[in-house]
């Protein structure tokens, strides 16, 4: 069975040495007999204001110091590698698109996902998230077939939105890609929960890895970076520190599963999301 490895980082705002870290990683995911390996958002800069980030933007089209650092290493190491949360540049100049990127074993780009749902929240204690603010949404969702299978790609706060996850599903995805910096007041109370949650109402994996500590700009994330079964158990878990950690993504098991809920649920499901599918 195909086994995918989940990345958890306490990245900085040095590029340069997430890129280090990134890679030593990827090297231990391979080592482990990963056939992908999926980045954490941010993976490559958390960055402590948005002069950062748009310093440090990538173009769409590629052949920035991103795109060609994770080309090379997914050729090199002969792993397909799922990248989450890279600053890319826009149709607005003051503003970027939090993307994700997949490349094959050979260092070829795939496919892209820009993240749909942005992360606007006031907490009870004042804490506060505008991700709108400098950040364009994406407006399609992507399933895409991988080594591993069908992925279906969100990333962090599309979590709380069932649907996306359902009309992936509807598209074939048999596991979901979450990479994510989620806040720690937030996590410590919803992040496993909705993880689990994904993964029983689909039938279908999560892979979810995680960004874990504190950061530039006084932001820290709750790690717990996560592999959810499709019968919403943990098959891995690492609750903090830098680390890899893996599972078999078994079609077979997905199937089983699915097999069990038939009838009425899966007919009427069908008819809803052929109406309101985004994308």
């Amino acid at each position: 069975m195909p086994r995918v490895a989940a990345i958890q980082m306490n990245s900085g705002d040095d590029v340069a040495q997430n890129l280090k870290l990134t890679e030593e990683l990827v090297m231990e995911a391979r080592k482990q007999s990963a056939v992908i390996a999926i980045l954490p958002e941010c993976f490559a800069l958390m960055a402590k204001n948005h002069q950062q980030r748009l310093s440090s933007a990538e173009s769409w089209s590629g052949g920035g110091t991103i795109w060609t650092f994770l080309s090379d290493l997914a050729k090199r190491q002969k792993i397909w590698i799922l990248a989450a949360g890279i600053f890319a540049r826009c149709e607005n100049p003051s503003k970027v698109r939090n993307t994700s990127w997949i490349f094959d074993n050979q260092g070829e780009f795939i496919t892209r996902y820009d993240k749909i749902n942005l992360f606007d929240v006031v907490l009870s204690d004042g804490e506060r998230y505008s991700e709108s603010s400098y950040t364009i949404p994406g407006s399609e969702i992507v399933a895409h077939d991988t080594p591993a299978g069908i992925a279906g790609l969100t990333v962090c706060y599309d979590l709380r939105f069932p649907a996306i996850y359902e009309a992936l599903t509807l598209r074939g995805a048999i596991w979901f890609a979450i990479p994510s910096a989620f806040a720690y007041t937030t996590g410590r109370k919803h992040w496993e929960v909705l993880l689990r949650a994904r993964a029983i109402e689909n039938r279908a994996y999560v892979v979810a890895p995680a960004q874990w500590g504190k950061h530039p700009g006084g932001r820290r994330t709750y790690g717990h970076t996560m592999i959810i079964d499709p019968w919403g158990e943990v098959a891995a878990k690492k609750a903090l520190d830098n680390a890899v950690i893996t599972a078999d993504i078994d079609t077979k098991r997905v199937r089983k599963i699915r097999q069990m809920f038939t009838g009425a649920e899966n007919s009427q499901r069908h008819k809803l999301f052929s109406r309101i599918e985004p994308g």
